[in-house]
This record gives C-alpha cells, sequence and structure tokens, in this order.
C-alpha cells in the first residue's frame, strides 16, 4: 500500500512539473533592444581645431581660406560612428566616417577648399544609419 501511494504522489509531482514546463503557451516576446539617442549637443565650421576645440568658427570663409573644419560634439553615440557630409552647393564632395568612443565625445573632420570653389556650402551631421541629426550652412569666398 506504502509503495501505490508513493507512486501516486510521484505522479502527481511529475503532473506538475510537466504542467509548469507547457509550452503550447507562446513565449512573451523579448523587449526591443533600446537605439541609443544620439544628441548634437553643438556643431561648427572653423578654419582649425587646437587641443579638441573649434578655432575661428563662422559662417563665411574667404575664398583662400584652404581647408576648414566641421566640428562636433555628441552625446548618446558611445561605440558607434558619425559621418560628416560635405556639400558644395547641392553636391556632395566629401564624406567622412568617423568613430565615436564614449559620451560625450568630440570629433572633427577636414575637407581642403579649392580657391575657385566658391558659394554656398554646407556639412551633414549623420548617425550610422544615414539620419540627419544637424546641417550647418556656410559660404566661401562671397
Amino acid at each position: 500500500m506504502k509503495r501505490m501511494a508513493m507512486i501516486a504522489a510521484s505522479t502527481l509531482l511529475l503532473g506538475r512539473g510537466l504542467a509548469a514546463q507547457d509550452t503550447t503557451k507562446a513565449a512573451a516576446p523579448a523587449p526591443a533592444a533600446a537605439t541609443p539617442s544620439v544628441t548634437v549637443v553643438e556643431a561648427v565650421v572653423a578654419k582649425s581645431v587646437l587641443d579638441r576645440q573649434p578655432q575661428d568658427t563662422g559662417a563665411a570663409f574667404p575664398a583662400d581660406v584652404g581647408q576648414l573644419n566641421c566640428w562636433t560634439k555628441v552625446e548618446g553615440a558611445g561605440g558607434s560612428t558619425l559621418h560628416h557630409v560635405w556639400f558644395h552647393g547641392d553636391t556632395q564632395v566629401g564624406d567622412v566616417e568617423l568613430q565615436v568612443g564614449g559620451s560625450p565625445w568630440r570629433t572633427w573632420s577636414r575637407k581642403t577648399v579649392p580657391a575657385d570653389w566658391t558659394g554656398a556650402w554646407h556639412v551633414e551631421v549623420r548617425d550610422a544609419a544615414g539620419t540627419v541629426l544637424k546641417r550647418i550652412d556656410f559660404t566661401v569666398g562671397q
């Protein structure tokens, strides 16, 4: 009789264990991975960068400027990439990929500006997916 009671108890416990592992119910979806929120804190065009800070910033530069820098400070982009996409008028003339090592992070790119490329320019700061985060308009030689 004791043996029958033990078998009955074992069957009952096994049945409960199986019920707790019922795989016929759909599993709850895993939470979606949060996409990092990249914020451009500051972005400027400058003649130079010294000690990681932009120098001689502006919205208009002489035709003989030679080269310009796009300096950007971002937050929330650690471990990702940014792009500085340079335009003369509506023509893309450069795309510089920049690695972001932490948050906040300062980075910059440099573009040679031929003396005869005067007129309207702009730089777009884009995230890794190509989304424009900031646009900086400026002129050369006017």
